[in-house]
């Protein structure tokens, strides 16, 4: 079967119930975890805000000492260099190789130890490179871009190249970089030490930032791992206080509930039993003297006139069926208390068997019985327990079609319980019919009273046990009947 449903009806009328019961506590619950899913968000977001002013404060920190290192070599570069060369060559011309390569002494003097990836010179008068440590670079156009042009006008200004993330620390070859270019203006400086008006060009400096922003980054992902891991255990101990909470409250609540459901449900049997014990009472007397009357008058019919005592044969059948009819009424509004004795399950399951293969041989329907090897003895009411099997074999039956399959089987449940499954291959029941399936006088069927399963599940509780039904429309009913 690909759908089950295992329910008695006592379970399905109790489900409203226990949610109304259950609604407050559930309240509280969804407050308490959207409380902490709330609390969580903040803390990761705080985390995050306070590792991004920490990175801020490092670059920060990085472009002010990036400004005073372009300061100071727009010193040097001027002092020793610009008056120099122009003393000696009488311009400045870095065509010239000799020039070049003082220029070049002087820069990677100043910027030996720093962690400086390069220092561009660019031209005032076009957006060329004159000079630069990297070769490559060196008679470059249009390389400098807006930051270039701002310097031009006297404004030193900074950029950040960024690459990588957070997420790049999870891979085994993390991809993380960070550049720094400041540019200022390249300027004479006075005698006093003060820079010039005059703007003989733009310096541009590139700091390597790679090692600080991964530092950075890896603090950011402790600083978030830690929250979320410390949130997770807040919220997976709350989690369990309140799972443990919410089954004890359902448990009960289900209990309360069901020992209201038990007493309205024998107040109304009382009732109901009281009615029904009377009149089958009244009616069970007349119709043994109308069977009597016609078992006498069929023998005398056979005399009088022969070939006609069908007829008397039909008031005895149908007061045959009227009297077991009256007397499930009875044993329905007039339950016995079980006489219990030491009985084999299997025996009595074998009996009950015994009394309905030949109306399954009749409809062409296989039974097929699996037991144990083993006895099963339990203290039960073999009438009882007997009867409970019957109307279990027979709602199969009933359901099944010719050429279809019943099946028997029993096991030991895991604290010793006799378990007996019944399964069939019949039409099976819809959500709707199981919810109904064990209420007294509800069939499906033209004939019968519906008291069947009723008077089982009864049977069944008086032995402390439980009978429950799985089915599915198309696809078969299986009943399990559990006797502690």
């Amino acid at each position: 079967m690909t759908e089950s449903t295992e329910k008695g009806k006592s379970e399905r009328g109790r489900t409203g119930s226990v949610d109304t019961g259950l609604q407050p506590f559930i309240l509280v619950k969804y407050f308490s975890f959207s409380a902490l899913g709330v609390f969580l968000i903040f803390t990761l977001v705080l985390s995050w805000i306070i590792s991004n002013h920490a990175r801020n404060v490092m670059l920060k920190q990085s472009e002010d000492y990036s400004l005073l290192l372009a300061g100071n070599l727009n010193q040097q570069v001027f002092r020793r260099f610009v008056l120099p060369a122009v003393v000696r060559y009488g311009q400045i011309a870095l065509r010239n190789p000799e020039q070049f390569d003082y220029l070049d002494r002087i820069v990677r003097g100043v910027i030996q130890g720093l962690a400086i990836d390069s220092v561009t010179i660019y031209d005032s008068s076009e957006n060329i490179i004159s000079y630069s440590t990297v070769d490559e670079l060196v008679g470059l156009r249009d390389r400098g871009g807006i930051e270039y042009e701002k310097a031009l006008q006297g404004s030193a200004n900074s950029r950040f190249i960024y690459s990588g993330s957070i997420w790049s620390l999870l891979a085994r070859e993390p991809n993380v970089s960070c550049q720094l270019k400041t540019f200022i203006p390249f300027r004479q400086v006075k005698e006093s030490g003060e820079e010039g008006e005059s703007i003989m060009g733009v310096i541009e400096i590139v700091k390597d930032l790679s090692r600080d922003y991964t530092a950075i980054l890896k603090l950011q992902s402790r600083i978030i791992l830690v929250s979320s891991v410390v949130m997770t255990v807040l919220f997976l101990v709350l989690r369990t206080i309140v799972w443990r909470a919410g089954k004890i409250i359902e448990r009960k609540t289900v209990e309360r509930l069901k020992l209201e459901e038990q007493l309205n449900r024998t107040e109304r049997l009382a009732q109901l039993g009281t009615m029904v014990a009377t009149v089958s009472h009244e009616i069970k007397s007349p119709l043994g003297i109308v069977r009597s009357t016609a078992d006498i008058l069929k023998k005398r019919i056979a005399k009088v006139a022969p070939g006609n005592e069908n007829l008397a044969q039909i008031i005895i059948d149908e007061t045959t069926r009227l009297n077991t009819i009256v007397t499930e009424f009875l044993d329905f509004a007039r339950p016995q208390e079980p006489k219990l004795q030491r009985h084999d399950v299997h025996q009595v399951l074998t009996r009950a068997v015994g009394f309905i293969r030949p109306m399954a041989e009749e409809k062409k329907i296989a039974i097929d019985v699996e037991m144990l090897p083993e006895a099963m003895e339990k203290d039960l009411d073999e009438d009882m327990i007997y009867r409970v099997f019957l109307n279990v074999l027979i709602n199969g039956l009933q359901a099944t079609e010719s050429g279809g399959r019943i099946r028997i089987e029993t096991r030991r449940g895991p604290a010793g319980e006799a378990v007996v499954r019944v399964s069939d291959t019949g039409i099976g029941m819809s959500p709707e019919l199981l919810e109904q399936v064990f209420q007294p006088f509800f069939t499906d069927k033209r004939k019968g009273t519906g008291l069947g399963l009723a008077i089982a599940l009864n049977s069944v509780e008086r032995h402390h046990g439980t009978i429950s039904v799985e089915s599915r429309e198309g696809a078969g009913s299986t009943f399990t009947i559990v006797l502690p």
